[in-house]
């Protein structure tokens, strides 16, 4: 008899529901001890690693084939498998490496670290990833991606700037708010809606420039993923994606270099042992000078980038790790002196690894993560500060159970400080008086708890729960409202207004403000039809504390975060997926089709006029509405060849909701479903990469969208001889569709024998064909004829760029 099915049965015996969490952990336990009364069971568990490097691997498979089963390396480079005693061949496989095959004995738990060698041919061949290759059909795990630092590298961008964002934005249900804009939006979600994650640590702006670059290093990054769904249990606080990326941990075995020079930026990465094969350093830097080339066209203004990324790890024994790593970041962009602006992300963090046995593996994170940003406005003689800070504490283990079950659990919190922004005089003759809006306080911790478990030789399920609470603290100075409405409506103008407190108070530091908890299930399963085909389906529940306060199309580095509290409740998700997974010809093509529905309840909505900047009662321009999310997903991957590359297109919408709040009120929009900012019914991506020999190397991508959603007006009516044009409803036209072709050509020199240096030239184009996409359209009247004209802005025509890399 099916041993998962004799302790079904006993569950069932006991009068426990099988679906429940016991009932989930007793199976575990007499799946494990049912079948060591029968035979004999032992666990072999280890460290996957770079050969040459010593860089711990991510997410390797490590198969069994006889047995149809297997195990994939964490975070950390960790895996544990439990399996009956004998002889089996042990399969070690990932992007980019030699796959090793080892045949092993067990007769007693072991401990078996291994070393893969790169494969520099294999590096080449796949562009995309999913968690596990071999295990991709099967595994429940969908609505994820991965993209490897050499597939970012290889895609064309603006000004030859490898970008990770950028390259995201390739991928199915991915986008953003157009050229220059910053952030990205995934599942028609808000761009503050993804958890953006480096080294565990939260990253609250992803771009330098306003957008035209991401923060990321790609030569410091090590793993990469986009979560768009069947989000695990481990991740919680926002409602759309999380986007997790661990930079590399620096070669414990030779000094290393690499870097690259750019039309507008080098950067230079430098990594090596402290003690060779126990203890290694990363330190790298990237920063853009195209501002020293500015005063030669008598242009007075300035505007740069820079970042330093940070890591040290040691290993102290088989069984212990530590681990610290940081990044610096800062933006700066002035106009004659007379206006300056300068914002970036800082972030440090702390880890230990810890074996408590083979297989039990732990990782404990301190964590502090923090947002500037600063003005300087000389010309009206004031400094602006603001910024957002949290300390994260972070507990996680990993416990491998079986062959067919895995439990993740562990804990969360994180203490937040909000500064929404503090006004200082610059000189003495200024007249402006310092000024310090409100600062507010919060909390939120987390207990988790997810099970992996192989039901069946078909059937596979990951069940999660996460549960959250949210604390508001006391603040300064809170405003009451009567009948606790800080937004009124007029019946008369039919409009919605601030209201007038009727009383301010004051709270102690930590006194409870609000409090909010919520359980969040998660539940994911496969079902293999064959060895090449397969289906799956998931449910995911997520809650989000924090909004972006921001009326953009995509967040600017001005907009100010805040808490959730008495009259802003925290936004609540539920997702549904379901999917199709197939491979042909020998897994040389994968095709992947998906369709989700979202629902998310309180997001925020503000109202006609509403004022966001230096707003210390901002919770009077804001009203509780709803979005939701529909579409299909097509993603046609080749990852075998000379060519490989992929197709993504999407078939979407993104919607918003504010309804009256009474029978007297009309709601935003009439309170009907209207277009969010970042809606795009069709979105379609290609990319294309072919190695002609061993010197070059074309890559290409093609970009189509619909128009982002805007207003333009319907009317115009004379007021004392002035035109005022006039709008309907919201975002009810559109920009122009957008599209353009990138190429890039890539030439690697012939190496010479026994030559550490090797280099290569990258030349790009952008935008092709000079196609001139509409950033925004705004109308005027032309003051010659007087007749109203629509004008075109447009950000980026064609541009050329040429960058060379290096590495010794």
């Amino acid at each position: 008899m099916n041993r998962n099915y004799h302790c079904l049965t006993k569950s069932r015996s006991l009068g426990l529901k099988p679906l429940t969490l016991i009932a989930l952990l007793f199976l575990n336990l007499c799946s494990i001890h049912g079948l060591s009364q029968d035979q004999e069971e032992f666990t072999i568990s280890g460290v996957v690693s770079d050969q040459n490097t010593g860089e711990t691997l991510i997410g390797v498979n490590v198969l069994i084939p006889e047995l149809r089963a297997g195990v994939i390396t964490n975070a950390y480079g960790f895996y544990s498998i439990t399996l009956p005693k004998g002889r089996y061949e042990f399969l070690y496989s990932t992007l980019g490496y030699a796959s090793l095959a080892k045949s092993i004995e067990l007769t007693a738990s072991i401990t078996q670290d291994i070393e893969l060698a790169e494969n520099a041919e294999q590096l080449e061949e796949v562009v995309i990833k999913t968690d596990v290759e071999a295990l991709d059909i099967a595994t429940p795990q969908m609505s994820v991606n991965a993209l490897t630092a050499q597939t970012i590298k290889n895609i064309p961008v603006v000004l030859g700037e490898a970008d990770v964002i950028k390259s995201l934005l390739l991928l199915p249900g991915v986008s953003n708010a157009g050229e220059g804009a910053s952030g990205f939006n995934v599942r028609g979600g808000a761009a503050d809606q993804n958890l953006i994650l480096l080294d565990e640590a939260t990253i609250f702006n992803s771009s330098h420039l306003f957008g035209f670059f991401s923060v990321f290093n790609p030569d410091a990054i090590k793993d990469l993923k986009l979560y768009k769904g069947s989000i695990p249990a481990r991740y919680g606080g926002r409602v759309s994606s999380v986007l997790d990326i661990y930079q590399k941990e620096g070669n414990s075995k030779n000094l290393k270099m690499s870097g690259g020079i750019g039309a507008v930026a080098s950067r230079l990465l430098i990594e090596g042992p402290i003690k060779e094969n126990q203890a290694a350093f990363l330190v790298g830097g990237r920063g853009s000078y195209a501002h020293l080339f500015l005063p030669l066209f008598d242009i007075d203004n300035t505007a740069y980038f820079y970042d330093l990324n940070t890591k040290i790890n040691y290993r102290l024994d088989e069984r212990n790790s530590l681990y610290l790593s940081g990044y610096f970041g800062r933006d700066y962009f002035g106009i004659q002196d007379s206006f300056i602006n300068s914002y970036g992300n800082a972030v440090f963090n702390f880890r230990w690894n810890h074996n408590f046995s083979d297989k039990l593996f732990s990782n404990l994170s301190l964590i502090y993560s923090n947002y500037y940003y600063g003005l300087e406005l000389d010309f009206v003689g004031f400094k602006w500060d603001s910024g957002i800070e949290n300390f994260n504490l972070k507990y996680d283990f990993n416990h491998y159970l079986s062959k067919d079950f895995q439990l993740n659990y562990g804990l969360q919190n994180i203490h937040y400080g909000f500064n929404p922004g503090k006004i200082i005089p610059n000189r003495p003759d200024s007249g402006i008086v310092e000024d310090q809006l409100t600062q507010k306080y919060a909390n939120e911790a987390a207990l988790y708890v997810d099970l992996e478990w192989g039901i069946s030789d078909d059937l596979r399920a990951e069940i999660g729960l996460r549960g959250s609470h949210f604390i508001r603290f006391g603040q300064d100075e809170f405003n009451l409202y009567a009948n606790d409405a800080p937004v009124t409506f007029d019946p008369f103008l039919l409009i919605y207004q601030e209201a007038d407190p009727t009383e301010t108070i004051r709270l102690g530091r930590w006194e409870r403000l609000k409090t909010y908890s919520n359980l969040e299930p998660r539940i994911a399963a496969s079902y293999t039809l064959s060895d090449d085909l397969s289906i799956k389906a998931s449910y995911t529940k997520l809650s989000q504390y924090l909004h972006l306060l921001s009326n953009t199309s995509s967040p600017t580095p001005l907009d100010v975060w805040t808490p959730s509290g008495p009259y802003v409740q925290p936004q609540r998700l539920d997702q549904y997926a379901i999917g199709v997974f197939s491979t042909i010809d020998d897994r040389n093509y994968s095709i992947e089709v998906e369709a989700y529905y979202k629902d998310v309840a309180h997001r925020i909505d503000y109202i006609d006029g509403a004022n966001l900047v230096a707003n210390n009662a901002i919770e009077q321009v804001i009203l509780d509405g709803d979005a939701r999310a529909y579409g299909l997903e097509f993603l046609l991957r080749k990852n075998k060849g000379d060519f490989q590359g992929w197709l993504a297109y999407t078939l979407s919408k993104s919607q918003q909701k504010t309804a009256p709040r009474n029978e007297n009120e009309i709601g935003i929009n009439n309170g009907q479903w209207y277009n969010t900012p970042y809606d795009k019914p069709h979105d379609l991506s290609i990319f294309g990469s072919y190695t002609i020999n061993s010197s070059w190397k074309i890559n290409g991508n093609f970009i189509y969208q619909t128009g982002l959603p805007t207003n333009y007006p319907i009317g115009q009516f004379d007021f004392q001889n002035v035109v005022v044009p006039f709008y309907g409803l919201r975002n009810q036209q559109r920009l122009p569709d957008y599209h353009r072709l990138d190429i890039s050509a890539t030439y690697r020199p012939k190496r010479k024998p026994n030559r550490v240096y090797q280099s290569e030239w990258v030349f790009s184009i952008y935008n092709l064909y000079n196609r001139q996409n509409a950033a925004s359209i705004n109308f005027r009247q032309n003051a010659d004829t007087g007749v109203n004209e629509a004008v075109r802005t447009s950000i980026f025509g064609l541009v050329p760029a040429v960058t060379y890399n290096f590495k010794f």
